[in-house]
Order: structure tokens, then sequence, then C-alpha cells
């Protein structure tokens, strides 16, 4: 009977991957039809449909006024906008392009998290990628959208490009649990020590002691990028007025893409009234 159960169990078990596999393919592939959809559409309700071919230089000075002119467009757009991965395979490029693409549009800050704390493993390799894709896309006029990259713990830039326009930070799970619990030690040895007393302890207080930057402002807007319903464990305290968009992928992601979530969040907010 023990055998029959297990029998049963891996059977259970199986059925669930497999289905959670094809809800995850589905929606990939809803996303990408609405996003060809969209792609057909939007040139033309924009008025592209007349312009001439255009050369690469010629691409990228069409592609930077069209993306800073839709950013103004926004009745709300987000200053700090965090890219959160939750897939198990990881693609440098298509990060880096939705890093760029924030900073075209006009957004300040940009945070980019996974779980595993694979991009703060192998930070440098993705500030190659970010500045490979700012070269590409923006061109001579990449030093107007220069990125700032900040080290985790400190206000200290890791490698800047002429002058900041737009700050990039790394994130891991490090920087979400972790950092509250080392904030509640660091309160609990300040009363043991006699530094504070414990009515001096408020939300202040903890916030102040969890904010690494004064100058980095909370995340206005989340995309959460494959099929995990979790934040996991991204920043926590920071997110509790956060609106938080589900994406199918980051692979292939465009900026149509990109730009429909933007738009997503400024009706939002239009609504709230905020």
């Amino acid at each position: 009977m023990a055998l029959l159960y297990e029998m049963v169990w891996r059977f259970l078990h199986a059925l669930l991957y497999v289905q959670r596999a094809l809800v995850a393919w589905f929606r990939l592939h809803i996303w990408r039809w609405k996003r060809a959809v969209m792609g057909l559409l939007l040139p033309l309700a924009l008025g592209f449909h007349n312009q001439k071919k255009a050369g690469p230089i010629g691409k990228r000075t069409s592609r930077r006024v069209r993306w800073g002119a839709e950013g103004r467009t926004l009745e709300k757009l987000p200053l700090h906008v965090g890219l959160l991965i939750t897939e198990e395979e990881i693609h440098y490029t298509d990060i880096a392009n939705l890093v760029v693409w924030c900073m075209a549009v006009g957004i300040s800050y940009v945070s980019v998290y996974d779980n595993q704390g694979v991009f703060k493993r192998n930070n440098s390799r993705l500030m190659e990628e970010i500045l490979k894709k700012q070269q590409e896309f923006l061109g001579m006029d990449s030093s107007k959208y220069s990125v700032e990259f900040l080290k985790n713990g400190t206000d200290k830039q890791e490698h800047q490009v002429l002058s900041c326009q737009s700050v990039v930070k790394v994130l891991s799970p490090d920087d979400g649990r972790l950092s509250i619990v080392q904030a509640a030690r660091q309160l609990c040895r300040a009363v043991e020590q006699k530094e504070r007393t414990s009515k001096d302890i408020d939300v202040t207080v903890l916030d102040s002691l969890l904010r690494e930057s004064k100058n980095i402002p909370d995340p206005d807007l989340v995309l959460k990028f494959g099929p995990v319903e979790s934040t996991l464990g991204f920043l926590p305290w920071h997110i509790r007025l956060t609106e938080i968009i589900s994406m199918p992928s980051h692979i292939d992601v465009s900026y149509d893409d990109l730009f429909g979530a933007l738009q997503c969040y400024a009706v939002c907010e239009q609504r709230l009234g905020k």
C-alpha cells in the first residue's frame, strides 16, 4: 500500500510540474502575440509609418528621440524601477537592454535583482553589457545618458561614464531580509549599551538604518520576470507601496514591452490619484 501511495504521489507531482510548464509556455507565447500586435499598431498610432528608412546613425537618433518623447507623454514616470528576475536562465544582454531603455525614457534609478545573487557575483559582466548596449542604442549621445554603478553598502561609485544621469544598483537577498536583521541587531546593541532607549525606536529610526543611501528613493515600480509568483526577498521594507507588474520572461523582451508596463503604471497611479 505504501508503494502505491508513493507511485500516486510521484504521478501527481509530475502532473503538477507539467501543468506549471504549460502555463508558463502559454503565458510567454500569449505575451509575445500581444507584443507583435502592439508592434504593428503602435507605429501607426504614433505616425511613424511615413518615415523613410534610415541608416545606423539615423536609426539611433530616431530611436532616442522616440524613447525620450514617449517617456514625456506619460502622466507619471517612475523615478526608480526594479527589475526582479525569478527565472533560472539569465541573459545579461536582455537585462542590459532593459536598463538602457529605462535610461533613455528618463528613469533615474534602476535596481537589478535575482534570488541567487548571480548579477551581484558577476557585476562587472553586467556593467560591460550595459555600457555596450548604451553605445549601440544611443551612439554619440550616450554621454547624456550616463550610468553610475553603486557598490552595495556605500555611496561610492564603482564606474561612471562622464556626467551621471542614471544610477544602477545590483541587489541580492543579502540586501533584503538580512539587512532588516542587521538593523534590528544594531538597535538592540544601542539599547544594551544605553546609547538609545526602547522609546527611541520607531519606524523612522529603523527606516534610516535600512537606507544605504539617502539619495536613492524606494522603487516606484517593480517589473517581475518569470512564472514565480513571489518577490523572492526583493527589498521587503522598501516596496511597501511599490506597484508590481508581472511579465512572462526577460528573454527577448522588447522596448514596447517595457513601455507598455510603464503605461500600465501611469494609468494605475492616475486612478489612485497619486
